[in-house]
């Protein structure tokens, strides 16, 4: 029995086009390890088969690991505003990782440590979640509105509730000795 066992490095013809300063955290080939890709969790967030770009852990708006199948749901920008996004679900990607190995852990302790304020409401025609995250490089938080399916983007209702909720949470978060 070995007592410390390693996990195999990525093969060079998985590697995703990394940045400079981005490294490997994790990763797990995707269904039978036959050319179905690998899913790869960076210091700077996801990459995805068949996605030619990676997914920032802040632009993840839920993962959930079912024991044998990681599914992701990144975030797409529905609206720019003064000072924060409007974001809506992008359909969930499903893989299945039959060595998932560390990256179920990395994925959740990433996408959770971006997010440093939660909040649900209700708004005029539905509902949506604010939400200040960590970004990457990036001082200060990110704030971001998260609409609930059949929340209207465009309903200047929904935005001039948006705009208001987001200020207080801003207020409620700044250091008042800055």
């Amino acid at each position: 029995m070995k007592l410390f066992r390693r996990r195999p490095k990525l093969p060079p013809a998985a590697r995703p086009p990394l940045e400079r300063d981005e490294r490997v955290l994790a990763w797990a080939a995707v269904g039978n390890g036959e050319g179905d890709g690998v899913v790869v969790a960076t210091n700077l967030g996801l990459w995805l088969p068949g996605r030619g770009h990676r997914i920032g852990w802040h632009d993840i708006v839920k993962a959930v690991w079912s024991g044998r199948e990681l599914t992701v749901t990144p975030g797409e920008l529905a609206a720019e505003r003064d000072g924060y996004q409007v974001v809506v679900d992008c359909p969930a990607e499903q893989y299945l990782l039959l060595d998932p190995g560390d990256l179920p852990h990395q994925v959740r302790t990433r996408v959770t440590r971006s997010v440093a304020y939660t909040q649900h409401h209700a708004l005029p025609g539905g509902s949506g979640r604010i939400v200040g995250r960590r970004v990457s490089g990036v001082d200060g938080l990110t704030w971001m509105v998260r609409l609930d399916p059949g929340t209207p983007a465009d309903d200047e209702a929904v935005l001039a509730e948006t705009d208001r909720l987001v200020a207080a949470a801003r207020a409620a978060t700044t250091p008042s000795d800055l």
